[in-house]
């Protein structure tokens, strides 16, 4: 749910740009790189070299944005398979974000057959190709995973990627995560940037295993989640990360008709927070500093 009418281009370490939000407060990506991020927290954790052994792939990108989880996804797979066929579904918005990352070139970094790909997507929504068939729905996140219900989509690959918890609830609830969770397949991962506690209580009450993705440019893991995870293949959580689940931290948002506002989640949260007993975070961050 990025939405922001004007955008200024940020450059990031990495030397790749991204943009600024002043509704949300936030910038799109890391500030230590945005293009290492797409393929560092998302590519790379739903292990998209691997799956391209397949003929064929699903990809959910959550929060399109500009188009960089996309982009990470369909380099890493075709440079595995260049045979894969890909079918890609991305919810965003507002597509003038992505619009306005393509008018500002910032992909000229990219291989020229991935901003094409990118630059349909923002102005047309959509891509069919010999090995590529992708389309970009706009709308709120949480009317268009509904609509996805009766699509038989079941994805190799979900990238779930919003603003944060704090600044954007909608899409981080107990209610929304369950949702995603039905279009994962038995065998797919779902990634996120996130480590917060309550985004991780949120996928374990989907049903969904979860484990740590290594930090990129900064001191905090992401996470990765699935139907099954098989521990050599994981960062399983440490017993720090475990405790944290038990804490007031890891009261999830709740949004039980899918159409609640972030100010009445938020303050849901605080109230539920406020009669529990779990430990506080602050007493946990103690015993661990």
């Amino acid at each position: 749910m990025k939405n922001k009418v004007n955008f200024i281009p940020k450059v990031t370490g990495d030397g790749s740009f991204t943009f600024f939000s002043s509704e949300f407060g936030e910038h799109f990506h890391s500030h230590y790189g945005a293009r290492q991020e797409s393929f560092g927290k998302f590519a790379i954790p739903t292990q998209l070299s691997i799956k391209a052994k397949q003929q064929h792939l699903k990809v959910l990108d959550i929060c399109y944005g500009l188009g960089y989880n996309t982009a990470a996804a369909l380099e890493t797979i075709w440079r595995a398979n260049p045979d894969c066929h890909v079918e890609l579904i991305g919810l965003e918005i507002n597509v003038s974000v992505a619009k306005n990352a393509i008018e500002r070139q910032l992909f000229s970094y990219w291989n020229s057959e991935y901003t094409e790909i990118l630059r349909q997507l923002a102005f047309t929504q959509q891509v069919n190709s010999a090995r590529l068939t992708a389309k970009l729905l706009i709308g709120d996140a949480r009317n268009l995973i509904k609509s996805l219900s009766n699509s038989g989509f079941y994805a190799d690959a979900i990238f779930l990627d919003p603003f944060s918890p704090p600044q954007c609830p909608q899409l981080w609830t107990i209610e929304f995560i369950r949702q995603v969770a039905q279009y994962l397949h038995s065998n797919g991962l779902l990634a996120t940037y996130s480590c917060a506690a309550a985004v991780r209580t949120a996928l374990i009450a989907a049903g969904l295993a979860i484990a740590s993705t290594p930090p990129i440019g900064r001191r905090t893991p992401g996470t990765v989640a699935g139907w099954e995870l098989t521990s050599n293949a994981f960062l399983l959580l440490s017993q720090r990360e475990r405790e944290h689940l038990l804490t007031k931290a890891a009261i999830p948002y709740r949004d039980p008709q899918l159409k609640d506002s972030a100010t009445t989640m938020i303050h849901r949260r605080i109230q539920e927070q406020n009669e529990s007993q779990l430990e506080t975070t602050s007493h946990w961050r103690k015993r661990w500093s």
